[in-house]
């Protein structure tokens, strides 16, 4: 017997039983233009923690950087040294402040610290002294989230400390900017304003996405948008101005009838009430789609065949069951939508019982990624 021909790409027939995660990268950057317009003429920086809140870094910063964005913030010393690599020419801060011992690390790589207790700016102070040069870093300023930042009882020593290195920036963070009707939005901008006047002259920055649409909010010198660069929702209640980023279609491996009274999943947590279609999706919670979606009080949804599709049954690690009777006819290889046009990171937030935010930077690794406009 002639042996079975091999598939002429191999590599192209192991993809078909992937997951495919699209990222277009042209509407995160026609999204960054939006809100630099919103800026009104201040600066806009982005927040690219988290690998680019789950996106990938280096596309992402790449295709900002291109497009005109020149300040990124991160979280960590070692996401910044990895961006620098990315973009060697822009400005780089790190949120989460100065580990001890790590001054000459920020120095030697031109990365910017948010320094935000007595203790960094001691040890910053100190390696600027030893050092003989004014190394640049910003300041953190807590108006009310009270989990990092400087506090009123501060300020005079900071005053002092301030001295001995480069102030680049003070900032600090809103607590409930998606909430239009918080008092304390107005609070914190005016804890922010006073302590603005008590230092010495330098840029100041207060607005996150959300922040953005806030009436209210000064946009100060320079804006920190994250969340609603990647498509997220920076209005919540409201329709999003933003484009979809992200879109995620997972394959159907089989597809089955079920009885009326049968079961499916891990506990046998759902009951078909009468006779069913179902498919199971090569698509789990290993994959970041939410264990808490499945058989919650919503529940979430697929779009396939032209409606949308409840999952049924308990997520698993690497499958899930959807119920597909209602759709257009469907068969193995077949794929379905579980993030795009038609659901949102944040229908799919909701579904789980958490946010957007959480469903973007658990976005798995064994996804087949496909880049969109590369810079």
């Amino acid at each position: 017997m002639p042996e079975p021909a091999l598939p002429a790409d191999p590599h192209e027939d192991r993809e078909k039983s992937q997951a495919i995660l699209t990222i277009d990268l042209d509407a995160l950057a026609d999204n960054w233009r939006l809100l630099k317009g919103r800026a009104r003429g201040a600066e806009c920086a982005a927040v690219v923690k988290a690998d680019a809140y789950g996106l990938g870094i280096a596309p992402a910063a790449k295709k900002l950087f291109s497009t005109g964005c020149k300040t990124f913030f991160v979280a960590h010393l070692a996401e910044a040294e990895c961006l620098r690599e990315i973009v060697p020419e822009a400005r780089i801060f790190a949120l989460n402040g100065l580990p001890p011992g790590a001054s000459a690390l920020f120095a030697r790589a031109n990365l910017v610290p948010v320094l935000g207790s007595l203790p960094e700016l001691e040890e910053w102070a100190a390696f600027c002294r030893a050092d003989g040069h004014k190394h640049g870093a910003a300041l953190h300023i807590d108006t009310g989230m009270n989990r990092l930042g400087l506090t009123p009882p501060d300020f005079p020593r900071a005053l002092e400390l301030i001295e001995q290195f480069a102030p680049a920036l003070i900032m600090t963070h809103f607590v409930s900017a998606e909430d239009h009707s918080a008092p304390r939005n107005r609070a914190q901008i005016e804890r922010f304003e006073r302590a603005c006047g008590l230092f010495p002259p330098m840029r100041a920055s207060l607005c996150n996405s959300s922040g953005m649409f806030l009436e209210e909010a000064p946009v100060f010198d320079l804006t920190r948008p994250g969340y609603a660069l990647y498509g997220g929702n920076p209005t919540p209640g409201s329709d999003n101005p933003m484009r979809s980023v992200v879109s995620l279609d997972a394959v159907i491996l089989q597809v089955r009838d079920v009885r009326a009274g049968e079961t499916a999943g891990y506990g046998a947590r759902w009951t078909a009430h009468s006779r069913r279609r179902l498919a199971t999706i090569g698509l789990g919670y290993a994959d970041g789609f939410p264990r808490s979606a499945s058989c919650g009080a919503i529940g979430a949804e697929v779009f396939a065949g032209g409606t949308y599709c409840p999952v049924v049954g308990r997520i698993s690690m690497d499958l899930s069951i959807v119920d597909i009777t209602d759709a257009k006819p469907l068969k193995r290889g077949d794929r379905v939508e579980v993030l795009g046009d038609n659901i949102s990171v944040d229908d799919l937030g909701a579904w789980a019982g958490t946010i957007g935010y959480e469903v973007l930077t658990n976005l798995g690794r064994r996804y087949r990624r496909v880049y969109q406009g590369e810079a």
